[in-house]
């Protein structure tokens, strides 16, 4: 039997309106949250609200919309600021997603970067922690430096301490996979990148929704999030920068609200976050960002990290049990996700037919290709948890996947 937590997921369940929809005539069970995650009605409201009721470009007017809406806006930049626990409100840049976030990072930290300077990224990383740092290699001359995974996806510390050197400039690193669900050792990965003389980025699009945040006691230099992975809109997302690396950051994009001047001979920029927000915001999804993580505070998180951790570890065991299926990923303390294949199934038949059973999961390569050639796959199948998953949607995925089984037999 699962375990029992004080979580009450029935509450939490009649804040997400989609929920209560069905599909082909069955219930929505929704487990493709790693992908992008459901929407509560406060985080609705505040869109809604924010277009309906307040709406008006943001720092740039005197009148009492604009004010308004400047205010919501910068509220929001600090409810981020309290979630990931950074020093002080200047420190959370904006940006369109997760994706944006790391290029901008990258943008701006590789005009150091030169011929023969290293970047250590690990096997497990998704495509937008991957692509950019890429792009020094071709441009700048940079080597990319690979962290493997142990046999059961553990992020390889070993390892990770002899890729260290004086040569390594940046370590751009996963919170937590998106396939493995593994949680990498983030301390102990900035201790010796930090005594290496390198800069930490860590991606934290899926570790900022299942684990609880601390940027100062973690110590990296740059931690990224996105909007609609936390239960906020999409087009929205932050990353949290160290105040003395975006004081001598130079900006990513030009245009409105980034300037301190501008002549006809020179331009001087704005102080940080203003330096890397050009142009006129995405101001609803920002208030709407608000919203969500406004909402996750509220929770108990520690009894929402137990809830997920029942879930996972009831799926795994039931899943287990099924002839032919392998589950990629079984490190200690994981986060709440199962990628599995099914031998003599192709994921995306194993993903149409439990569509049909109305279960939504995720199939394909999950934008990670490098882990997908070191696991010996082409497409795998992903089930990821939510807070407001149920242990009936546990069972309704088994249920799902034995029909395939039988479907196909």
């Amino acid at each position: 039997m699962p375990a029992q937590t004080a979580f009450d997921v029935d509450a939490v369940r009649a804040d997400f309106p989609i929920l209560t929809r069905e599909v082909h005539g069955k219930p929505l069970v929704y487990l493709d949250n790693a992908a992008s995650a459901q929407k509560p009605r406060a985080v609705l409201d505040a869109v809604t609200g924010a277009y309906a009721e307040t709406y008006a470009n943001v720092h740039r007017g005197i009148h009492f919309l604009s004010s308004e809406s400047t205010a919501a806006f910068e509220k929001a930049r600090e409810t981020a600021r309290s979630f990931v626990n950074a020093a002080q409100v200047e420190e959370i840049i904006f940006t369109k997603g997760g994706t944006e976030a790391i290029n901008l990072i990258a943008s701006s930290l590789g005009e150091d970067i030169g011929p023969g300077d290293e970047i250590i990224v690990t096997d497990m990383e998704h495509h937008s922690n991957i692509v950019p740092w890429h792009f020094l290699r071709e441009r700048n001359g940079a080597v990319l430096k690979w962290v493997p995974v142990t046999a059961d996806g553990s992020f390889d510390l070993d390892a990770f301490a002899k890729l260290v050197s004086p040569k390594t400039k940046i370590v751009a690193v996963t919170h937590m996979s998106n396939v493995l669900g593994t949680l990498s050792p983030l301390p102990e990965v900035i201790r010796l990148a930090h005594a290496a003389g390198a800069k930490v980025m860590v991606d934290g699009c899926q570790g900022a929704v299942h684990e609880t945040v601390d940027v100062q006691a973690l110590d990296c230099d740059f931690y990224v999030a996105t909007g609609h992975k936390l239960y906020g809109p999409t087009g929205i997302g932050f990353f949290y920068g160290k105040f003395e690396h975006l004081e001598a950051m130079r900006p990513y994009q030009g245009g409105g609200e980034m300037i301190e001047t501008v002549t006809r001979d020179k331009i001087t920029y704005g102080v940080p976050p203003h330096r890397f927000e050009a142009g006129t915001p995405a101001i609803a999804q920002a208030i709407g960002l608000g919203a969500a993580l406004e909402y996750l505070e509220d929770l108990d998180r520690t009894a929402v990290i137990a809830h997920e951790a029942d879930l996972l570890a009831h799926a795994t065991e039931e899943l287990s049990r099924i002839d032919g299926l392998r589950i990629f990923g079984t490190a200690p303390d994981k986060g709440a996700l199962v990628t599995f294949d099914l031998a003599g199934f192709h994921a995306h038949d194993i993903s149409m037919l439990l569509d049909r059973s109305g279960v939504a999961v995720r199939t394909g390569s999950h934008c990670a290709q490098p882990l997908m050639d070191h696991l010996g796959v082409t497409a795998s199948t992903r089930a990821s948890f939510a807070l407001y998953n149920t242990h009936a949607d546990v069972e309704a995925l088994v249920a799902g996947v034995r029909k395939v089984k039988e479907f196909f037999g």
